[in-house]
């Protein structure tokens, strides 16, 4: 039985999700199911994902039962209402900064009366049937999930106005751009990103939504999501998750066996 992202949250969870960034053929589904992760998000933002790798991938996994975010562009990227209706659950919006590109992505995104998303040719979330037009929005609403990301100064100050948009379901916190622009690059630990994160999770609380969090560490998971109250957490992604593990098989043999590591390419 398929369980949407939106029911696991509503249901109280907190869900542990992947991202495709490099991996664009469907065995990514396998291993995120096989890695227990709850949701698979596809980046088509950065690295080589393209809108037919994404609604592969978005079909696949609705037939497997793996709920399935696709990362678009930012708020006037054209493929916003596109990778909804290739087959995605549901769409992350980088990069919004003000309610009114809020208002646009519902607009988009969201059939009437919420929004003006134009009606589709059949669905394979509905497995290519047609039902009425009335039905298909029905039963298609009551899946879609719309996320959009804080990942600026300008995007923390107006977070209340982005979580109060009727439509958006989630926010969540790009932590890498995020300290970026408030001056600290690369250094997501600092006190005064940690009190950005906190105020986003406030606001977009208060409103009674979603709030996440996608490129905290680890060691800043707790910190940084979990006592700020984040049901939705972007873990890693397949090329760190490839390369960490990776790293640490490789070192560990060579610990045993004294093997020295090849020298980097020049």
């Amino acid at each position: 039985m398929r369980r949407t992202l939106r029911a696991a949250l509503e249901s109280g969870s907190v869900a542990i999700g992947l991202a495709a960034c490099v991996v664009r053929t469907v065995e990514i589904v396998t291993v995120t199911r096989s890695c227990g992760f709850d949701f698979l998000l596809v980046d088509m933002e950065h690295g080589p994902i393209a809108i037919g790798d994404a609604a592969s991938i978005s079909v696949a996994a609705f037939e497997a039962g793996l709920p399935c975010l696709v990362r678009v562009g930012g708020p006037y990227a054209p493929d916003l209402a596109r990778v909804l209706d290739c087959g995605a659950e549901g769409v992350v919006v980088p990069h919004v900064e003000t309610a009114e590109e809020a208002r646009l992505i519902v607009e988009k995104c969201r059939f009437q009366p919420l929004g003006k998303r134009s009606l589709p040719s059949p669905l394979a979330r509905l497995g290519f049937q047609v039902p009425p037009a009335a039905e298909m929005v029905q039963r298609i609403e009551a899946d879609t999930f719309v996320v959009a990301m804080v990942e600026s100064a300008g995007g923390v100050a107006a977070a209340s106005d982005i979580a109060a948009v009727a439509g958006i379901d989630a926010v969540i916190i790009g932590a890498n751009d995020l300290a970026a622009d408030m001056g600290h690059l690369g250094a997501v630990d600092h006190p005064e990103v940690l009190a950005a994160f906190a105020a986003v999770a406030a606001a977009t609380r208060a409103q009674g939504k979603i709030f996440g969090v996608i490129g905290v560490g680890a060691a800043l998971l707790q910190s940084h999501a979990l006592d700020l109250g984040a049901r939705l957490i972007v873990a890693t992604n397949d090329i760190n998750l490839l390369i960490d593990q990776g790293a640490a098989v490789a070192q560990t043999l060579r610990a045993r066996t004294g093997s020295a590591a090849p020298a980097a390419p020049r």
